[in-house]
């Protein structure tokens, strides 16, 4: 168990939690933040459903991964590295997206925020490309669920910030209560600048140089097969007759969390708790509950393995949405918020870094970002492509029976998820 821990003090596992950080910060700002914002402005919860799509950019990023693995960037990759040069390059994409989205008003201009979320979000998942490659080289097999760990408690706290500090930034920015523009504005700015720690990190950061051109320049045609092709023929023959199943599993292990994900912020309005007490309990209480599962997980896949966890974590995880609904019977009962949010935060670490060592496993070290992003891709493709009716079925149904059928999802998930941990028995054998 001390061996098991001691991972958590190396160098490589230590630079992920800014890094870390950087990839978690604009998520929210995009999504769970963006929707509370959205539905304060007085946006109907049909729209700001619809509105939840522009993450689907983290969905196709497998399709410019091939780019962000193989095209160089203009001075900074021979400066900096491959990996560490486009990281710098996206952060600086994202500070732009922000900074534009803190001078837009989506009471007025709902439709230009929306663009500048989008290229928020695109310039966020180009940064998961290069993040998840420098990642995934930066250590061995048997030390990626610290990796993951630490990434995701990096990225839990930019959570914190972008959800329970936005908030708190915006509620302190108001001269009074209901919507006011120019706090979220103040909010978002304060965001774009937190990006530095992300900045820096790169900056200080070093590189492990992985073997990935050829002594002699390829032909055009050559480079894109290579870029293009060639590490999606590699996934399916190095996984056989079991890499559907693999992928399988990847597209809907996190059903349960993303569709819930999008109502949650509107459900904490409409059911009448204030920006402070969201803040306090489902942002930085429940945020320290996820980090608090994330440790949890990294121990339980280093002690256990991958293929023993991850159809229990699939379970928690889905079970623990249950109890959105019942606290959507309660209404504005601030005890059943405390509960509910621990126990689906703590579900959700748990689930997030197992799911995170399963993806590296599968991936090749010839083409880690684009293997890694075509599989974290389907991770929220499905989900995602669903969240986007969320409003419209609270709509229909009410915010209790959404919350069931959100966790119902996560039944066919557990089976499958049981069934993959016996192929990776019999692949092992």
């Amino acid at each position: 168990m001390l061996g098991a821990l001691r991972m958590y003090g190396e160098p490589a596992v230590r630079r992920m939690l800014p890094l870390g950080f950087a990839a978690g910060l604009p998520l929210l700002l995009v999504y769970g933040t963006l929707s509370f914002r959205l539905r304060e402005a007085g946006i109907d919860r049909a729209t700001i459903g619809f509105a939840s799509w522009v993450a689907l950019a983290y969905a196709f990023k497998w399709v410019w991964a091939p780019l962000v693995d193989r095209v160089s960037v203009p001075v900074l990759t021979r400066r900096l590295g491959q990996r560490r040069a486009w990281l710098l390059l996206a952060q600086c994409g994202v500070i732009v997206g922000l900074t534009a989205m803190a001078l837009t008003d989506p009471a007025i201009e709902l439709t230009r925020l929306i663009g500048f979320a989008l290229l928020t979000a695109w310039a966020s998942a180009t940064q998961d490309i290069a993040l998840d490659a420098y990642r995934i080289e930066s250590a061995a097999l048997e030390r990626q669920a610290a990796l993951a760990a630490a990434y995701q408690t990096g990225y839990r706290i930019a959570m914190i910030w972008a959800g329970a500090g936005a908030l708190w930034i915006a509620a302190r920015s108001a001269s009074g209560t209901g919507y006011q523009a120019h706090a979220w504005t103040v909010a978002y700015l304060v965001m774009a600048a937190s990006m530095l720690i992300g900045m820096i990190a790169v900056l200080r950061a070093s590189e492990r140089l992985a073997e990935k051109s050829d002594s002699q320049p390829l032909p055009w045609r050559a480079q894109v097969r290579r870029a293009a092709v060639d590490p999606f023929v590699d996934f399916f023959a190095r996984h056989g007759r079991y890499a559907l199943l693999f992928l399988a599993l990847a597209s809907c292990y996190r059903i349960s969390d993303i569709v819930m994900g999008v109502m949650a912020n509107p459900f904490y309005v409409d059911a009448g708790f204030s920006k402070d007490e969201v803040a306090e309990v489902s942002k930085v209480y429940g945020l320290v509950m996820t980090l608090a599962g994330g440790f949890a997980g990294g121990w339980l896949v280093a002690r256990f393995g991958v293929r023993h966890i991850l159809p229990a974590a699939a379970a928690a995880s889905s079970t623990a949405v249950l109890l959105f609904a019942w606290l959507a019977t309660l209404g504005h009962d601030l005890p059943m918020l405390v509960v509910a949010v621990t126990a689906d935060n703590f579900a959700s670490g748990v689930a997030g870094t197992t799911f995170i060592a399963y993806l590296s496993g599968l991936t090749s070290a010839r083409f880690t970002a684009t293997q890694y992003a075509l599989l974290s891709s389907l991770t929220v493709l499905l989900p995602k492509l669903l969240a986007g009716t969320s409003g419209m079925l609270v709509n229909a149904f009410g915010y209790p029976r959404f919350f069931v059928g959100a966790a119902l999802l996560g039944v066919p998930v557990v089976a499958l998820a049981a069934l993959v941990a016996r192929m990776f028995e019999r692949q092992a054998g």
